[in-house]
């Protein structure tokens, strides 16, 4: 390993930068960790890693919650920048830069940008006029209208115009899709990859909006100010003007150092605009693209998307609280698959802490350290006294040291903790082998429990150095108790470098302390009675839930609506509709029957989140098609202020196709 950071090799990493409209759930706070394990293991390997995160301050519906909330929105961005970034921290993410799109230095940039496409012809000024859907923010022909209204949604739509700047996305559509198609690993997993040209690039790109006069808190266009940047050219270039990128090629010594990213982590549901989005911006400004984004999947809760209204919402400090530092780490780090997504619940959060945590790790160290008091006054030291059995010790624990490691070049995060706590779990096994309290009983054996000991303390300090990636705190602890110091991975290529005559501490540290289930849900449950109540909200950072008024419909009589049929549905499959951003279909079972209905709601919900649902439904709505795909009913949702859609599900088990009366 290289000891000068000027002789390293440089590794850019970055995650998506938080939207400032709320308090991140940890579901957002799990990308941060994610990218804290992938930079704290490049360090390891040798890289000089630059790890840069941050948030994104601008657009409409941050001025609407700024106005509701009575303040301006400079300082509604102040407030919830401090608390995302006392997040990250407490999460111990070991971040070099934290980036605010409201920084003057990166607000001077983007009108540099701007004025740079403009005045090459890549920008041009125009409109966006046609039928306007409020809840779709998009706009619509006549013929592309589903009896007059959204062909997404089925909402009904209003004539509107507005001045806008417009990006011609499709002059660099063909020089992307070779890019795509010669660097195979562009884009991970490779499903992201295939959705992108599938319905994306290859069916061709419109242009994109790149400013906004319905609304003023955005960076204005220099050169025509009633305009303000739209969200994606002001994000997304904070990834290059965080390293001091100058569009008049005055580049700071950072971005010189650092560009191209070697590693964009994001979200999936924002991987076309950092695949394709960002990719032609970069081209526009001749500069070279990122070396990989990666689309990792969602942490959600075990009974649906998180939400206020339900008392769902898991918040990384409420989680500290309850388990610890190390122990949430752990948990979104280890419970997400690489290409699915992961599920996140209390009883699975206590399930994982008793037995990962408390038992396999925790009790492991706590009985080494003990062991070695008892017999050896905490002395460890190498009795020479070797077994067969030792031999497959070792073997498993350099192997997962090199099967770690390469899972981890893969981004296969969650596999690599896998592999050690396979090293935990074999010293476990390795202890009901050899049975030391056995051992102890005969004098003759001394030099062999010693050896067993000694083999033991080599093993946990190899897997607690192997750990520090991905907690940080608990493998410093191990290394503590075991007087030992954190191996690099080049010195993890062999086994027996453990001091022999060393000792371990006096008085071992429990590490992970069992819960008890029933406990933890009686916490959790006064814990959110006194939301509701909204005795600590300023506490928990919890945000009240507002009122919605909308405008009033004419009166009608009972019968008319005695006339609706409203039955469960269980959704049994769901798809997105190829032709279309916005719609789902999903097939309902009702009663006995299936019907087969397309939804809007794509924006709010990914078709395996629709799976098993039970959900309300229109059953004798008359059939229609949208976006060419039969209809044979409405799923019922409901809508928020901001567009934001909730199904609407019974609160008890009901069979599918019990009536709602």
């Amino acid at each position: 390993m290289c000891q000068n950071c000027n002789n390293k090799k440089p590794y850019y990493i970055t995650t998506a930068i938080a939207y400032t409209s709320g308090k991140p759930h940890i579901g957002n706070t799990y990308e941060v960790v994610l990218a804290d394990s992938i930079a704290r293991f490049k360090r390891e390997q040798g890289y000089d890693v630059r790890f840069q995160t941050g948030t994104d301050e601008h657009g409409q519906k941050i001025e609407l919650k700024a106005e509701a909330a009575g303040v301006t929105p400079q300082a509604f961005v102040d407030d919830v920048a401090a608390q995302i970034k006392s997040i990250w921290d407490l999460m111990n993410t070991s971040y070099d830069k934290f980036i605010r799109t409201t920084d003057k230095d990166h607000e001077a940039q983007v009108q540099k940008i701007f004025k740079k496409l403009y005045d090459q012809g890549d920008i041009y000024k125009g409109y966006y006029e046609g039928m306007y859907c409020t809840p779709c923010e998009s706009f619509f022909t006549e013929s592309q209208l589903v009896d007059g209204k959204c062909p997404d949604c089925g909402r009904e739509v209003q004539p509107a115009k507005e001045e806008a700047y417009f990006f011609k996305m499709s002059k660099y559509a063909d020089r992307l899709i070779e890019h795509i198609n010669t660097h195979p690993e562009f884009i991970q997993p490779v499903s992201r990859k295939n959705e992108m040209m599938n319905n994306f690039l290859l069916p061709g790109l419109q242009d994109l909006c790149v400013s906004r006069t319905s609304f003023t808190w955005g960076i204005p266009v220099s050169f025509d100010p009633k305009h303000v940047t739209y969200v994606w050219l002001d994000a997304l270039t904070n990834y290059i003007t965080g390293l001091g990128y100058d569009c008049d090629g005055n580049h700071g010594e950072l971005y010189q150092k650092y560009w191209p990213a070697d590693l964009h982590l994001i979200g999936k549901d924002i991987i076309r605009f950092h695949t394709i989005y960002w990719p032609i911006f970069l081209m526009a400004l001749d500069l070279p693209l990122p070396k990989q984004v990666f689309g990792h999947p969602w942490l959600l809760q075990g009974d649906g998307k998180m939400s206020k209204s339900k008392g769902n919402v898991l918040y990384a400090d409420t989680l500290v609280d309850f388990f610890g530092v190390d122990a949430v780490r752990y948990f979104v780090l280890h419970e997400m698959p690489f290409d699915n997504d992961g599920v996140i619940t209390w009883e699975l959060m206590v399930e994982r802490m008793n037995s990962d945590l408390a038992n396999i790790l925790g009790n492991l160290v706590n009985r080494t350290v003990s062991m070695s008091n008892k017999y050896f006054g905490g002395e460890v030291r190498n009795g020479g006294a070797g077994d067969a059995m030792d031999e497959d010790l070792k073997t498993v624990v350099l192997e997962a040291v090199k099967k770690a490691e390469h899972k981890m070049d893969e981004l296969k995060v969650a596999d690599a903790i896998t592999e050690i706590f396979g090293i935990f779990r074999r010293c476990n096994k390795y202890i009901d082998e050899t049975m030391p309290w056995s051992l102890a009983k005969d004098e003759a054996q001394k030099d062999r429990l010693a050896t067993v000991l000694y083999n033991l303390v080599e093993a946990i300090t190899i897997g607690a150095s192997l750990l520090e990636s991905f907690m940080p705190e608990t493998s410093s602890k191990i290394l503590t108790q075991l007087n030992a110091k954190k191996r690099s991975l080049a010195e993890m290529d062999a086994f027996g470098l453990y001091p022999s005559g060393s000792k371990v501490t006096d008085a071992p540290q429990i590490l992970f302390a069992r819960l008890d289930i029933k406990e933890v849900l009686e916490k959790v449950e006064v814990m959110r009675a006194s939301e509701t109540d909204g005795n600590d909200n300023e506490e928990s950072g919890a945000e009240e839930d507002p009122v919605v008024d909308i405008e009033a419909k004419p009166e009608i009589e009972y019968d008319d609506f005695a006339k609706l049929q409203f039955q469960v549905g269980e959704i049994i499959s769901c798809e997105a509709v190829k032709k279309s951003k916005k719609l789902l279909c999903s097939q309902v079972k009702i009663g006995s029957q299936v019907r087969q209905i397309v939804s809007g709601i794509k924006a709010h919900y990914s078709p395996e989140e629709m799976v098993g649902k039970k959900v309300m439904v229109v059953v004798n709505l008359k059939p229609a098609k949208l976006a060419g795909v039969l209809s044979e009913g409405m799923i019922l949702c409901a809508e928020d202020a901001d567009g934001n859609l909730s199904l609407m599900v019974p609160e008890k088990k009901m069979p599918a196709g019990a009536e709602i009366c």
